[in-house]
């Protein structure tokens, strides 16, 4: 669709590792899959999946759709399984993505989340991400950091 130009560089299959801290708990090194995909509507599907690193658990999953927005805005929805959906707002600008939550809304026995904040980079077939949360309502702290790869597209037919 070609309202989705600016978020081209997004489509795909993803896989790479990352690091990162729940609050004061202990740091944790993960596995990620990361899909976009496109079905000729103005959105793209969005699926995200991570498995710790050293014996495979799962550890957390999302799904949402991104939206391009008028001028180089971006808008995301998403759904956790700890029970909560958001609301991200931000802009894309060349291979740079930066997000903001915007709202939130859980159920009553969620996690705790107020606010995150991505800055996603895409640099050809590598994307990198940090991710910054809030569980309080106070100012987002570092929370994820992943590189990731874009798998190759398998053959037609």
């Amino acid at each position: 669709h070609p309202d989705l130009a600016r978020l081209a560089m997004l489509l795909g299959d993803w896989r790479g590792e990352g690091r990162g801290r729940w609050g004061e708990g202990a740091p944790f090194a993960y596995r990620e899959e990361v899909h976009f995909r496109h079905s000729g509507k103005p959105f793209l599907a969005y699926g995200q999946r991570t498995t710790a690193l050293d014996d495979g658990r799962p550890l957390h999953a999302e799904a949402g759709y991104w939206r391009a927005g008028p001028g180089a805005a971006v808008e995301v929805v998403m759904a956790h399984p700890t029970g909560f959906a958001e609301i991200e707002l931000g802009t894309v600008e060349g291979g740079r993505v930066r997000l903001a939550t915007a709202s939130v809304e859980s159920t009553p026995t969620a996690k705790t989340v107020t606010r995150l904040e991505r800055d996603i980079e895409v640099d050809g077939d590598t994307l990198h991400y940090v991710i910054r949360m809030a569980t309080d309502g106070g100012a987002a702290r570092w929370h994820l950091e992943a590189t990731l790869r874009r798998e190759p597209s398998p053959p037609p037919g």
